[in-house]
C-alpha cells in the first residue's frame, strides 16, 4: 500500500515538481494551494505526511498548521516545513507545533526530499 502525501505549496511549478518525483519514487500524492485549501485536503485524505510551504495566500502554513494541531485527526500528523524562508525568519510558533522537519528548498534536491520522508516514514 502507498503512503499518501499532502503537498501544501502555492507555487504550482513546484508543487507540480514535487508531485511528480514523489508519483515517482511510489506515493500517492494530493496537492493544495494555499492554507484554507490544505487543512479541507488534509482532514478529507488523512495524509502519512504533510510537506507545508509557508508563505501562501488566504491562510499561511503556520496559521494552517497551527489549526490543524487544534483538531483530534490533526494532532499528530507527520509534517514537513518545506520553504525557502530560513530557520530564523520562521514564525515562532512553529517550534510550538512538533514538526518532523524543517527544510529550506533551495537546500535540497527533490531527491534529498523523497530520502528524508522515506526517513520519517
Amino acid at each position: 500500500m502507498s503512503r499518501l502525501i499532502a503537498i501544501i505549496e502555492d507555487d504550482e511549478t513546484i508543487s507540480q515538481m514535487y508531485t511528480y518525483k514523489l508519483q515517482a519514487s511510489g506515493f500517492d500524492t494530493k496537492a493544495a494551494y494555499n492554507g484554507k485549501q490544505g487543512l479541507e485536503l488534509c482532514e478529507k485524505m488523512l495524509p502519512d505526511l504533510i510537506l507545508l510551504d509557508l508563505r501562501m495566500p488566504i491562510m499561511n502554513g503556520d496559521e494552517m498548521l497551527e489549526k490543524l494541531r487544534s483538531t483530534d485527526w490533526g494532532s499528530t500528523m507527520r509534517v514537513i516545513i518545506l520553504t525557502n524562508i530560513s530557520r530564523d525568519e520562521a514564525p515562532k510558533i512553529l517550534s510550538l507545533l512538533n514538526v518532523d522537519r524543517y527544510i529550506v528548498k533551495a537546500h535540497h534536491t527533490p531527491q534529498q526530499i523523497v530520502d528524508i520522508i522515506n526517513e520519517i516514514l
